[in-house]
């Protein structure tokens, strides 16, 4: 980034400040992160050169003004990511907050996984039982698991998911055995639990996530052993064109998280009725300049434009998720 001033993503700001506040301070923040916002933040801590200091203050003006008014800051108590921190800061500074932000917390073999890269996950289950490998993906967060997933053959990824779809209780017993297994490997941990894992719906939130080519596949061999469990997890499944059922205050919500670049490439993919959907909900001069930038935007890979899509649906999904906004038509309210 050069000295001279842009506009910057929420992201760039977010690492401004964390930059800005100091190795203790941002250390503190950090660890109630989760995985993808650190790892996030981390990217763009690295990608810092020579900041304008007017933007400096201009993330930190901006800052005071969001939290002025609140009495504290909603954020998770859970998770660190040491990947972030060692490409943002180095080996050395990384693992000086590592020490102190991990101190004393207590994670378990489970827990552990989530913040591990797709490929250790998939290497690290392998060579288990089918069975053991739908409860570990279960466990972890859908597009994490899609992407888990996206390593393993054909005929394995079928027959996971197909596990995963016919899960439901685990015993606390089995989970604590699971989790000692990992923990052969990993510190910490403490007992477990009984917990719901799996199910058609757990199935579905990962479909979400798979690679469009890949999920068609999936899809169809789902179908070939058992069409009624398909079109269950059809069903549920969320796609971008089903965004267009988002109320108009759901979309007005949403359209405050998606950065225009983003929603430029995502609506290149979209038919008139969702691309109206979306002007509808904008000032029309906001509208209007969308409209320039969707017709002067040169062509779009394809695999460009589902990417765009799947982030803007799981900003939908974490806002329904937070009760901001509510998925589908939705029902009637009293």
């Amino acid at each position: 980034m050069s000295d001279v001033e842009v506009e910057l993503t929420d992201i760039e700001k977010a690492a401004i400040l964390m930059i800005s506040l100091g190795e203790d301070d941002a250390a503190e923040v950090l660890r109630h992160l989760g995985p993808k916002e650190v790892q996030q933040i981390g990217v763009a801590m690295s990608n810092l050169d020579n900041v304008a200091q007017s933007s400096v203050e201009s993330v930190i003006s901006d800052f005071m003004h969001l939290v002025s008014d609140q009495t504290g800051i909603g954020i998770h108590n859970d998770k660190y990511i040491r990947r972030m921190l060692n490409q943002a800061l180095g080996d050395e500074k990384a693992k000086t907050l590592i020490d102190r932000i991990l101190m004393n917390t207590n994670t378990s073999g489970l827990d552990t996984l989530r913040w591990m890269e797709p490929l250790q996950v998939a290497e690290l289950i392998r060579y288990e039982h089918p069975q053991i490998q739908a409860v570990v993906i279960s466990y972890i967060d859908p597009d994490q698991a899609a992407s888990v997933l996206a390593y393993f053959d054909d005929k394995v990824r079928l027959d996971v998911i197909l596990r995963i779809a016919s899960l439901d209780r685990i015993q606390p017993a089995a989970l604590q055995e699971l989790n000692d297994m990992l923990e052969q490997q990993f510190s910490g941990g403490s007992g477990q639990s009984s917990r719901t894992l799996g199910g058609v719906k757990q199935t579905s939130d990962i479909m979400n996530y798979i690679d469009s080519a890949l999920e068609e596949e999936v899809m169809g061999g789902i179908k070939e052993v058992d069409e009624g469990l398909a079109d269950q997890i059809s069903d549920l499944m969320f796609v971008f064109e089903n965004l267009i059922d988002v109320d108009d205050r759901g979309i007005q919500v949403m359209m405050r998280e998606i950065q225009t670049d983003q929603l430029v490439i995502a609506l290149k993919g979209a038919d008139n009725a969702m691309q109206e959907k979306i002007f509808k909900n904008m000032s029309k001069r906001a509208a209007d300049l969308l409209r320039d930038e969707l017709e002067s935007k040169g062509p779009v890979r394809m695999a460009d434009v589902e990417e765009a899509q799947k982030d803007i649906l799981a900003i939908a999904r974490k806002l329904a998720d937070d009760g901001e906004i509510m998925l589908g038509g939705g029902e009637d309210m009293v």
